[in-house]
């Protein structure tokens, strides 16, 4: 997946850097000027305003920022002759809220807060678009956080459910395939009571996909699935039978995902109501 989003049509790259979020000044300046956007960032930095700006965000996160040296910089903003580079400001001040690097996949990036002032300054258009696209993929990243969070989770009781069917299911007469049977089909109990077809049947409905059906499972799926694993091995462990465990873990599957999904609307209209606000 490549790292970007699309603000008015123009591809906006961004990168990692210290777990911090360091966004692409050279396509931000593409709306301004297309050809030459390294010009449109030296232009932005030679403004008295844009340094003090930058210097308060590396006094604030940067100790070792040259803060002392910045007077007879700013100073010097306003003379006809005066200039600066994104090399100049990292080299000559120590300064971390900005990079520069020639070459191929080089550019001048900055911390997002740098990088959302330069977009105001660009336009407030471009801005606003820019910072809403962020949000949104914001939101896609802790949506699979969140997904991948649940998926570990569902792989750890998966061992608790695997090492109850072992000590309770599988006796030393069963053969090799019996035994995968066995697995498969106290699998297939889950995926049942959840989503209403087995492994196999849901193969032969998406031949194309990839994985397996838990791996297209929702968040709220998989925290139930988490769930189910743990009453499945308790009640392996008291001699349930398969069809009497099915009819339960189907029931706690419908009643937690409806709890779930409700807590899902909910939380979803007071982010619109505080949007809206």
């Amino acid at each position: 997946m490549k790292n970007e989003v699309v603000v008015k049509g123009i591809n906006v790259n961004y990168r990692k850097i210290n777990q911090e979020d360091y966004i692409s000044l050279t396509d931000i300046a593409k709306a301004r000027n297309a050809k030459e956007p390294k010009d449109v960032v030296k232009s932005w930095l030679r403004s008295r305003a844009t340094l003090e700006y930058l210097a308060l965000w590396e006094n604030f996160y940067n100790p070792n920022f040259k803060w002392d040296e910045i007077d007879p910089l700013l100073a010097q903003t306003g003379k006809n002759d005066f200039t600066m580079s994104p090399t100049r400001w990292i080299e000559e001040f120590n300064a971390i809220g900005i990079t520069a690097k020639q070459g191929k996949n080089g550019g001048t990036y900055a911390h997002q807060d740098i990088a959302f002032k330069f977009a105001s300054w660009i336009s407030a258009e471009f801005e606003f678009y820019l910072i809403k696209e962020f949000q949104r993929l914001k939101i896609q990243e802790q949506q699979s956080l969140e997904w991948n969070a649940k998926r570990e989770l569902a792989k750890l009781n998966y061992h608790i459910h695997t090492d109850a069917i072992k000590e309770n299911l599988i006796v030393p007469t069963l053969t090799k395939s019996q035994i995968n049977f066995v697995y498969a089909s106290e699998a297939d109990v889950l995926n049942v009571a959840l989503f209403g077809k087995t492994a196999a049947e849901w193969r032969k409905e998406n031949p194309i996909l990839k994985g397996n059906i838990r791996d297209y499972a929702s968040i709220e799926q998989l925290l139930v699935i988490a769930n189910m694993e743990s009453l499945n091995a308790y009640l392996i462990e008291q001699n349930i039978t398969q069809s009497e465990r099915l009819v339960q873990l189907n029931s706690m599957a419908k009643s937690q995902l409806r709890v779930l999904q409700q807590v899902n609307s909910k939380l979803l209209l007071t982010d619109e109501k505080i949007n809206n606000n």
